[in-house]
């Protein structure tokens, strides 16, 4: 933020240590989530790492609280990172904790490709489609009555879901699940907002090119015309000063 200048030099030292740990989480994520043959121990090992990790996304978004100069106004900015970080303490929702893992690389790819909106967008949809399908496999694979029970189907509903058609034939019936669902519906809004703004102005900007020229040259002729209309007033001026006034009439 331009007015924490604290907080962008703390974003500056640890944006790229932070990102390759969240591209570990997503790589032991999937694994975890995907590789049905884990036995328990490798499963509580990677589950160990994977908390280790998201705890250390967490002391990250402590430290910039405590650095921030208007404390309530960066809680109130980061409503969403306080949220991911706090609801995957309840072991219902712990498929939340792979949202956390969104904000930091988001905003070190919104630094990568900054004023390159095709792959900033297409970048960050395949990143949260991706994580969005484990999370709601994750949630939903074991639950009674899911819809939702491989990763093939996960994808199918991210994609739908996503780009705000939503046929209804998958859909999400743990708290979990909801969750991850209601945050995909929310991020595909914005998401395609952007992109539908940054496509009309792409087909604007020839009109606004071919606009400007007829901008200058009326802009040219309006000085003309005040050019004349002051050399007029000036002939004006002189014409009046050159007339003889009015004489006073004669006493005698």
């Amino acid at each position: 933020m331009e007015d924490e200048p604290r907080i962008a030099a703390w974003n500056a030292k640890v944006d790229w240590p932070l990102t390759g740990l969240t591209v570990v989480f997503l790589a032991g994520y999937a694994w975890q989530v995907l590789d049905t043959s884990l036995g328990p121990a490798a499963r509580g090992a990677l589950d160990l790492v994977l908390t280790g990790i998201w705890l250390l996304l967490g002391l990250d978004y402590l430290v910039r609280l405590g650095l921030a100069r208007r404390k309530l106004r960066f809680v109130g900015r980061h409503l969403l990172d306080l949220l991911i970080l706090v609801l995957p303490m309840f072991r219902p929702l712990r498929a939340l904790r792979v949202v956390t893992v969104i904000g930091v690389l988001n905003r070190q790819l919104r630094d990568d490709f900054r004023g390159r909106v095709p792959i900033y967008v297409g970048t960050t949809v395949a990143l949260v489609g991706f994580v969005a399908a484990l999370a709601v496999l994750e949630a939903e694979r074991s639950a009674p009555d899911a819809s939702i029970t491989t990763f093939g189907e996960a994808v199918w509903w991210t994609i739908t879901t996503i780009s705000t058609v939503g046929y209804g034939d998958r859909y999400p019936v743990t708290n979990g699940g909801r969750v991850v669902g209601s945050m995909i519906i929310v991020i595909g809004v914005g998401i395609f907002g952007t992109f539908t703004g940054y496509l009309a102005n792409f087909f604007l900007a020839p009109k606004k090119a071919d606009a400007a020229p007829e901008a200058t040259d009326a802009r040219a002729s309006i000085e003309q015309l005040r050019g004349l209309v002051a050399q007029q007033q000036e002939a004006l001026d002189r014409l009046e000063a050159a007339l003889p006034g009015p004489q006073s009439p004669s006493l005698g």
